[in-house]
């Protein structure tokens, strides 16, 4: 086969290997597991329903999105983050929040531009960014007072790469750390000295547990003009099925965005556009707050369970990392301890950055109730 120079440092996925070796095991804990059984917005659920079959929601067009769900997306934005975007011209919607990674970074980077990623950082972002050919430049996040942060320092210095783009996320996944007022400011210094983008990840920005502040970017000075915003159905909303995101931005950018994505994915579902919406529309919040409530007793649950172990907190989102060096061994190793002795189902962090996040297995408790949880330490020692 032609060798494709593009993938020479794309990194494997070990999410379905370790799903794989779980198999169906009831007794095994699902803890490399991204889905939900938090149930998604009844209303969604039958808009949903009502919508499939019907002529107008089973259509190639519009290639953007059906205009209800684009004007519910720019009512909710203006409401998060106080951008009045023209729905027509400055949001693309989607098959998914990731479906608008490569374009976002297609229409930001040309191939060998740097583009400035944490690490650890979700493997999706990571690898989409060296499958565009670009090259990912790693500010660490640090275990601070029990908790992840940014290391400014490090972030401060990425200028001097020129990036192109900037990604970040928060609550970020895996780790969970939430970037603050401040954090956001350095990040709009490095925009700004290097005349980059900021591709903005919001798939859990309302996922937060107490004390963490939810600061949106674009309320930050100067960071609205170059931000592109990436939200998604599928983790407040727990409409994983849906497969349905967006894109928002700047009227000069979102034009090659729009491209990108019809020249990819064409379109979504249209039934599933207006579940989407009907979940934007909810004026009860669709459950958004009670999701972000059982996710802190879950991640609560685990930290309790796993007292004296290096685990670290999370600010927000649906996993924490536990350090595997610190407790004598690399990642894999203690993953597939874990699987086999302790019957967990958990990644080990080997793609998902450079020198931060190999030392860590990932924990999700999105899919596992408190009462599931309960027994998380006795699994622990039976694998340690």
């Amino acid at each position: 086969m032609r060798p494709n120079s593009r993938y020479e440092h794309v990194q494997p996925f070990d999410i379905d290997r370790v799903a794989a070796a779980a198999d169906a095991d009831p007794d095994i804990l699902r803890m490399e597991n991204l889905d939900t059984d938090l149930a998604p917005p009844a209303c969604a659920v039958e808009v949903t329903r009502r919508a499939v079959g019907e002529d107008h929601a089973n259509s190639w067009l519009p290639f953007t999105g059906l205009p209800e769900l684009r004007q519910a997306v720019a009512a909710e934005l203006e409401r998060r983050c106080g951008v009045a975007y023209d729905a027509d011209a400055q949001i693309v919607i989607t098959s998914g929040g990731l479906s608008g990674v490569i374009p976002a970074l297609f229409a930001t980077s040309d191939a060998g531009d740097t583009v400035v990623l944490t690490d650890p950082v979700y493997a999706g972002l990571l690898q989409r960014t060296r499958l565009v050919s670009a090259r990912p430049h790693l500010v660490p996040l640090r275990v601070s007072e029990g908790v992840w942060r940014i290391d400014r320092e490090a972030l401060r210095a990425a200028a001097d790469a020129r990036p192109a783009a900037v990604v970040m996320m928060s609550p970020s996944m895996p780790s969970g750390c939430v970037l603050d007022e401040e954090d956001w400011a350095v990040v709009a210094e490095v925009c700004e000295r290097a005349g980059a983008w900021l591709i903005y990840d919001a798939a859990m920005e309302r996922l937060l547990y107490d004390g963490f502040p939810r600061v949106h970017p674009c309320r930050i000075g100067g960071l609205a003009d170059r931000t592109l915003i990436i939200g998604s159905m599928s983790k407040e909303y727990r409409m994983i099925g849906w497969r349905i995101g967006w894109v928002a931005g700047p009227r000069d950018v979102m034009g090659r965005i729009a491209q990108a994505v019809i020249y990819n994915t064409t379109v979504s579902s249209g039934f599933a556009q207006l579940g989407a919406a009907a979940a934007l529309n909810d004026p009860g919040g669709a459950g958004v707050a009670e999701a972000a409530a059982e996710y802190q007793r879950r991640h609560d649950t685990v930290i309790a369970q796993l007292d004296g172990l290096p685990v670290v907190r999370a600010g927000g989102g649906w996993s924490c990392l536990v350090d595997a060096v610190a407790l004598g061994m690399d990642a894999p190793t203690l993953s597939d301890r874990l699987l086999r002795h302790g019957r967990i189902a958990a990644t080990p962090m080997t793609a998902w950055g450079e020198h931060v996040a190999p030392r860590y297995v990932r924990l999700v408790y999105s899919n596992e109730p408190v009462s599931r949880l309960a027994d998380l330490r006795a699994r622990f020692d039976a694998a340690l």
